[in-house]
């Protein structure tokens, strides 16, 4: 059964922002954490600091949320990656992305005006076809942005080993 649900979460991103990466719509597990891809089992916060040939410090522990997510920020904006979500808000069934309907997106115009991004990213088929239908047409016209699909990090997508998600997600430090 879908609900109506409204997209809580800032933003991060600054000035120096290069990249854009963008989900779909928060999970119902990082809509309690107020934080992204806080799902214990998506692969996001073990595959992106591998790209950086980084770890993080509190990735793994549940008992440390904000540490977590200042850390996790920190990781973002000290490798000028922005972070956020295409959809506002949406009818959905859990953190099934099928399910949608009614999506409304984001505004970007801020980020994008005020940073220096210049390559977005939708990380799934579901943001990449959203983002295509509801933004594309918008954003490449003001800012000449065109946005890439990178393979899901869910563990929905199981076919995606962590190696290969790594190896995919090498893309973004070619956007430098």
């Amino acid at each position: 059964m879908n609900e109506s649900v409204i997209h809580e979460i800032s933003p991060v991103w600054d000035s120096e922002s290069r990249i854009l990466l963008l989900g779909t719509m928060p999970s119902p597990a990082s809509r309690k954490a107020c934080f992204f891809y806080m799902h214990p089992q998506n692969r996001f916060w073990k595959v992106l600091p591998a790209v950086f040939e980084e770890k993080l410090i509190f990735a793994n522990n549940d008992q440390c949320i904000e540490e977590a997510m200042n850390e996790r920020k920190s990781f973002l904006l000290r490798h000028n990656i922005a972070l956020w979500d295409v959809l506002s808000s949406c009818d959905i069934s859990g953190a099934s992305d099928s399910s949608i309907r009614n999506a409304v997106p984001n505004d970007f115009t801020e980020i994008l005006e005020r940073s220096k991004i210049h390559h977005v990213f939708c990380t799934g088929k579901t943001a990449f076809a959203l983002w295509n239908k509801l933004c594309s047409a918008k954003y490449e016209k003001l800012f000449g942005i065109e946005c890439g699909c990178l393979p899901s990090t869910s563990p929905a997508n199981a076919v995606w080993s962590a190696e290969r998600l790594v190896e995919a997600y090498n893309i973004i430090r070619g956007c430098f």
